[in-house]
């Protein structure tokens, strides 16, 4: 495959999440909540801090870390995407990628970060989190990246034992 395609895809991905961004921004009032199902409800909520809020009180400390993981994370995703094979660390790092430009841009362009997702359940702490699709392709992002990577260094380390015996 292509390594356009994957630029392409993660291009789109960001554009998808800031579309909904959008949505959430000029539709719903802010902390506004809409069923969609009995689980899952849409809400307007601003992040100005990490991950559940992390360093909240510090927004210009989490602009810097997060413009460095994106830089980080496309650099990674550049130098992967030059290699052939590995379809599914690209994909991985796609995903990282879309994730971490579309919240690093509602960072610089809004001073928060824009989320809209929550879900319902039994736990009220869990039910007062709200995600956005960023945060979706990040995660699953990562955990193609680190079972790929993982599965790779396992594979070589058995090779290698193999030739020493």
């Amino acid at each position: 495959m292509k390594s356009r395609w994957f630029s392409l895809g993660a291009a789109a991905l960001t554009v998808t999440d800031q579309v909904a961004k959008c949505y959430a921004e000029n539709k719903l009032d802010l902390n506004e909540e809409k069923e969609v199902t009995d689980k899952i409800v849409v809400r307007h909520v601003h992040n100005k801090g990490a991950c559940l809020s992390l360093l909240e009180d510090e927004p210009e400390a989490v602009t810097v870390l997060s413009t460095l993981s994106v830089g980080l994370v496309l650099s990674w995703q550049i130098i992967t995407l030059t290699k052939k094979g590995q379809f599914l660390k690209k994909l991985g790092l796609s995903l990282m990628s879309a994730g971490a430009i579309s919240n690093t841009f509602d960072r610089f362009v809004r001073g928060y970060v824009v989320d809209y997702i929550g879900f319902r359940c039994k736990n009220k702490e869990l039910s007062g989190i709200t995600y956005n699709l960023a945060d979706f392709f990040l995660a699953a992002g990562a955990v193609i990246v680190v079972i790929t990577t993982t599965i790779q260094s396992l594979i070589k380390a058995i090779k290698k034992k193999a030739i020493r015996n």
